[in-house]
């Protein structure tokens, strides 16, 4: 072979892993930006529960209605109407894309029924207990609901055979260890309050059914174009959401009507609806950057940038709630802070091992200099 001929292929060789390098710095981008748009969607969703005809439910001048509804029925309702204008971008996204006919002929095959599987666990299920847990512990929850990767990585074990190695249990401890130092944060005086205890519990019930989704998205989403899964994700949630477990709840709360009586009016109170369109759209744009960032970068790394959002949700619910919004009791102690930052480090453990990011870079640096 000429020199000539070598020195093209170097050049080629180089010009590709350029081109790699790049693809896979992209996916880290768009991975982490999905941790951070989960954050602000956070802050947006509980911005819009305090708005309009919100604020006469949950203030002091409420109407008569009973705990079980302002508890559990309306946390519900604020989640299915954040799922509801997620899917109604999902919509209008996967037309602007020319991929409408798509979601429609994949609905009823066996990637698509995965899917459903996905957002009837992952939606009135996990998203709503990790409404109800915000409004009754706070932004405290959010690093505790971020245990769905270590819970999906033992799922992954259990279910499917996965491997889980002795970096992966390192990771597991450093993330339940972190929760607890986030919990402890709830203690005032050696005790802890009702409502706070309560809503660490029903947090970490959304982290179990998030890792249990994501088990089976990932299966599902190998089959069929991410973007048509995450909008037969957000379709199936925002449909499960109003028309299965409001009537339920409604059902609980002594009479089914409550449920459509309550979501009429949240649907028609204008100030609120402002906030859920902007929910709606980061919870779509969340699950569109994560999905598209795991394709890129690998769903470990991924993973793991996405759960940045333990540390950007109670960061976005203090400045948009405490700092814009002038609402007492959305700020962290530093301890708590401390928490989220060993999490997000025990969630990049489990989901790979750490030094591969410093191998990774050393690679690059040898690629460049034999170009």
């Amino acid at each position: 072979m000429s020199q000539n001929s070598k020195a093209v292929s170097l050049e080629a060789i180089a010009a590709k892993k350029k081109l790699s390098s790049s693809f896979f710095k992209k996916g880290i981008s768009l991975a982490l930006f999905s941790g951070l748009a989960y954050g602000v969607y956070t802050a947006f969703l509980t911005m819009g529960m305090t708005k309009g005809v919100w604020g006469d439910w949950y203030g002091k001048n409420t109407a008569a209605l009973s705990t079980f509804v302002v508890v559990y029925l309306l946390a519900a309702l604020g989640n299915a109407i954040n799922d509801t204008c997620s899917a109604v971008w999902a919509i209008l996204y996967s037309i602007v894309k020319g991929k409408f006919g798509d979601f429609l002929r994949c609905v009823n095959t066996k990637p698509g029924r995965i899917m459903i599987l996905a957002a009837l666990i992952g939606g009135p299920i996990a998203s709503t207990a990790y409404v109800i847990s915000i409004q009754m512990a706070g932004s405290i929850v959010v690093p505790i609901s971020a245990l769905c990767p270590a819970i999906a990585a033992i799922l992954g074990k259990v279910l499917y055979k996965q491997e889980l190695n002795k970096r992966m249990a390192v990771g597991i401890f450093i993330c339940v260890c972190a929760s607890f130092l986030i919990g402890s944060t709830s203690f005032v005086g050696g005790s802890i309050s009702k409502d706070t205890f309560l809503g660490i519990l029903i947090a970490i019930l959304a982290a179990l059914g998030w890792g249990f989704e994501g088990c089976v998205a990932g299966y599902g989403t190998a089959m069929i174009d991410p973007e048509i899964g995450i909008c037969i994700r957000q379709v199936t949630a925002g449909i499960a959401d109003l028309f299965i477990l409001l009537p339920i709840l409604g059902v609980m709360a002594g009479r089914v009507g409550i449920s459509f009586e309550l979501a009429s009016q949240a649907f028609t109170s204008g100030p609120a609806m402002v906030w859920f369109i902007l929910s709606g759209c980061l919870t779509f744009m969340t699950f569109m950057t994560w999905y598209a960032g795991n394709s890129m970068c690998g769903a470990g790394l991924g993973t793991a940038c996405n759960g940045t959002y333990s540390f950007f949700g109670p960061l976005f619910c203090l400045l948009v709630l405490g700092v814009y919004g002038g609402m007492d009791g959305w700020s962290l102690p530093p301890v708590a802070w401390i928490g989220a930052g060993v999490m997000m480090i025990g969630i990049l453990t489990v989901s790979m091992n750490p030094l591969d990011l410093f191998k990774g870079k050393n690679k690059e640096v040898d690629i460049n200099e034999t170009a």
